[in-house]
Parts: C-alpha cells; structure tokens; sequence
C-alpha cells in the first residue's frame, strides 16, 4: 500500500498535516506512516515534534511531497482455546453413477459357494469314470491272477498325486493373476484363498470340485477305454482320484476337528489324508512351504531340499519372472478373520 503526504522543508511543520493524521492517529496503519515519516524528517535533520505539540496556526512555508510505500502482512494466529470452524467441502453422489462395493469375503449364502446341477452333473460324471476304471482294473487283474503290481501302482500313483497337487499349487499361488488365459479363475481363487482361507469350508461338494471333476472325465475316460493294463490302470485310477478329491482334502484340512467326520479325523492323524497342523504352516508368513494337499508326504522331501527354490531361481534367470513368494506378503495374503457365524463344512 502506497500513502502520500506532505511534509515540511523547514523545522516547523504544515498543520493541515497535523490535523489529518490526528484525525487518523488511532489506525495502525496511518500510525506506521507518521513513524516512518518522522524517521525520514529526522534523517533530513528536520527536529521531530509530537503532534500534541504542533503549534495552532504556523506560517504558510514552501512544501515538498514525500512518499513512502510499506507494506504489512498480517497472520492471525488463533488461540489455543479459540474454537476454530473449518468449512467442510460435502460431496453428494450422483444417482446416475453406481456404487461399486468393495471386495470382500462370500457371505454364508453366497451363491459362488452353492452348488448348481452343472457341478453336481461334472462331479457325477467324474465319480463314474473313477468307479469303472477301478472296475477294470479289479477285473484286469483277477484274469492275470496279479494283484501285487497294480497295488504298487495305486500307491505310486497316490504319491504322485500329492507331488503334483504341490506344484500345481505352488504354481499358482506364485505365477499369474486373474487374467492368465485358462488358469486365470483358478489362480484368483487360490491367491484369495489366503486372505480368508476359512471360505472353502463353506463351499458345498459339487461347488468345490466340480473343475477337477470336469478335467479327470476328459483325463481317464480315453484311459480308460483304450488301456486294459491292470498296472496302468491302478495307476491312473489311484493318482486321477486322488487329484480329483485334493480340494475337498484342502476343505477338510481347514475344517475344525469337533466338526469333521471321524474317518475323516482318523485318516488325517494317521497321515493319509493332509492334515490341519501340517497346512496351517502353508498359511503362515513366508507363505512358500507346505504345498501339497493330498496326504503331505512330499512337503518334508520338497521343503527340506528346497525344491520350489531351485525352480523359482531357474525361472527368474530363464524368464525373469519373480514369484510372489520373495516378495514381502501384501494386503492380500494377510489372512482376515471370520467375523460371521461359526465355521461349518456342508456336504
């Protein structure tokens, strides 16, 4: 702010001046300029006089214009018990624009848990290509009166189910995401399956295995019907079923013991079956041990000698593609807990 006044070349000063800044004297603003004005006249050797002290009516003297620019900036500081209102910006939605809800969990009665007559129709179909490949392999064998070889091809065949639900496993809770064409559904649902792991024992049979169902129809019936080896049949039939029921072994695995069926118990303390200790490290930080599923047998040998490692170390230097698992877990392989009713398995 620029004020201009009129100041005196001679010792006593205009009172016409004198009055105005009189009339102003309580301002600030004006006070700061008649400072500074007497600041200027003293340093032209102009004696300062108090405007209380200006005499009544001077003589008419020569003027000269003096202009003196300052500038003030003022911040208000509140106090500390000074209630302070803040304007608060209120957004409304627009009707026109959805709301998109933000992901969560399957409710109890989520529909992508129930079963529809399509997975109960692949599990059905899964179930009888089973059963009369076991058939066969029964009848195989009584005509060739040999019954140790197809045994010992079941067992391997029980074994190389667990090796492979481990891998498939590893696979994709490490590579991909909800894009990868094929496998893209079956990698959301296991890298989800971290986040709220109790959701699988809520998924109903066909729901939970109808995919694999589909696959071991596909798989076994040309098996099936062009192989009358009872040693291959023992085989494909053991490791077939095996893979085809691992999700509901995985279920089972996460069930509560009060809740599961005795057998099931059984089988699971006797190593059969994977069981809820030995999973429950799968869920557990660093998330890259215990994959299998099926009995569980192979996590020691795959953990011990670190075999997952050693793939993961040759993909990155073939492809450079890091998995999941050296990476710090995110948001979504923090397990969230059930907040809804108590945990049950439906059948």
């Amino acid at each position: 702010m620029t004020q201009s006044f009129i100041g005196p070349t001679r010792p006593l000063l205009n009172s016409h001046y004198f009055m105005i800044l009189s009339l102003f004297k309580y301002c600030p603003l004006i006070t700061l300029m008649q400072t500074l004005s007497m600041s200027i006249l003293r340093q032209h050797g102009c004696p300062s006089r108090s405007l209380a002290h200006a005499p009544a009516s001077p003589r008419p003297t020569p003027v000269a214009r003096l202009t003196c620019s300052a500038t003030t900036t003022t911040e208000h500081r509140p106090s500390r018990n000074q209630l302070v209102i803040e304007p608060r910006l209120e957004t409304k939605l627009d009707p026109a624009t959805p709301v998109i809800p933000s992901a969560g969990p399957p409710l109890l009665n989520d529909p992508s848990l129930q079963s529809t007559w399509s997975h109960r129709a692949w599990v059905a179909s899964g179930c009888t290509t089973l059963f009369f490949s076991l058939a066969k392999t029964v009848m195989a064998a009584a005509d060739s009166h040999m019954w140790f070889e197809p045994m010992v091809a079941g067992y391997a065949g029980y074994v190389l189910a667990d090796l492979l639900s481990g891998v498939y496993h590893w696979g994709i809770d490490n590579y991909g995401d909800a894009s990868t064409p094929v496998f893209g559904s079956q990698i959301e649902g296991f890298q989800g399956h971290h986040k709220w792991p109790w959701t699988i024992t809520r998924r109903q049979f066909a729901n939970n295995l109808h995919a694999l169902a589909r696959s071991i129809t596909f798989t076994v019936l040309p098996i099936e019907i062009l192989c009358n080896d009872p040693v291959i049949q023992g085989f494909v039939t053991m490791c077939a079923g095996c893979i085809m029921f691992s999700q509901q072994f995985h279920a089972w695995s996460h069930g509560t013991k009060s809740k599961l069926p005795q057998l099931v118990v059984a089988l699971q303390d006797a190593g059969v079956l994977v069981s809820r200790t030995q999973h429950s490290a799968h869920h557990r930080p660093p998330y890259n041990s215990n994959y299998c599923i099926v009995s569980g047998a192979c996590n020691e040998f795959l953990d011990r000698n670190k075999v997952f490692e050693a793939l993961e170390m040759i993909i990155f230097f073939k492809l450079g593609v890091r998995p999941r698992s050296w990476s710090e877990p995110g948001t979504e392989w923090i397990e969230e807990t059930d907040e809804a009713q108590p945990q049950v398995t439906v059948y």
